[in-house]
């Protein structure tokens, strides 16, 4: 739905909306799937395989430059991200995680890079893909390590609780852990990366407006405080797409460890 607001001119401003998420082909005539979106995510992938290869192709004891991003980047995620949930299996899985964090956070960056500016999480099918990957990797981990039935009882299972009110725990907990932590997993990484847009856009359509269409005394000062209020959320903005790069990580370690441990 697009929102219009009346102003006292002949011409209206009409509000961004959801054209800001749909796409045309790049290129004319072919296939329809190659967008702006998928070509952002092609070109995330060599930024992230590129820093990647600059920080640890050669590695050095006394840590420089591109090295010394990569390792801070690293120790972060393992000890932030990776050892609260996997303990002693952390550095098997360092390699995964950190590839995960490293897309998220590109992904949403690019809504701050000039001439691209759009973060693909916001795109609901790319932070599905990613979801439902790593809850693949979790239902696996579980059959795999303790066989259909183990993994559902260990899942089920809490320590003091009466018979009886496993009825009413039992399709709860196997819900949250079977339906819901899937959505909400990449739902929250997406909605943000939404909203965070939309309101960018927002903000700056109405300094552009204000200041090159209506350009009058009270219309400068609109202008004007459109231009600071995208200042302000795009500068929070960034805040928040290193924070759900973080969390979206963060979860996907919580989730190969239920599905190491065997429990929810």
């Amino acid at each position: 739905m697009r929102t219009t607001i009346l102003i006292t001119s002949p011409e209206e401003w009409t509000a961004p909306g959801s054209e800001l998420f749909q796409f045309p082909p790049i290129i004319p005539g072919g296939p329809e799937w190659f967008t702006k979106p998928i070509l952002i995510v092609l070109f995330s992938a060599v930024i992230a395989i590129a820093l990647c290869w600059a920080a640890f192709a050669k590695p050095k004891i006394a840590p420089r430059g591109w090295q010394s991003i990569g390792e801070y980047a690293y120790t972060f995620v393992r000890e932030q991200i990776a050892r609260p949930s996997l303990g002693k299996d952390s550095d098997r899985w360092m390699g995964l995680l950190l590839t995960i964090f490293l897309t998220v956070l590109i992904w949403n960056l690019m809504g701050v890079v000039p001439f691209i500016q759009f973060p693909v999480a916001a795109h609901v099918n790319f932070a599905a893909v990613l979801a439902i990957s790593v809850y693949v990797l979790k239902v696996y981990l579980g059959v795999r390590h303790h066989g259909v039935r183990g993994y559902l009882r260990g899942v089920v299972y809490l320590e003091g609780l009466p018979g009886w009110a496993y009825a009413i725990y039992a399709p709860l907990i196997l819900a949250e852990v079977f339906l819901t932590s899937l959505f909400t997993h990449f739902i929250r990484l997406f909605a943000n990366m939404f909203a965070g847009h939309l309101l960018v856009a927002f903000f700056s359509s109405v300094g552009f407006y204000f200041l090159f269409e209506q350009l009058t005394p009270l219309g400068a000062g609109l202008g004007l405080l459109g231009v600071a209020m995208t200042i302000v959320i795009t500068a929070f903005e960034m805040f928040i797409m290193f924070l759900q790069a973080f969390l979206f990580a963060m979860l996907a370690a919580m989730y190969i460890a239920s599905g190491l441990h065997g429990s929810h």
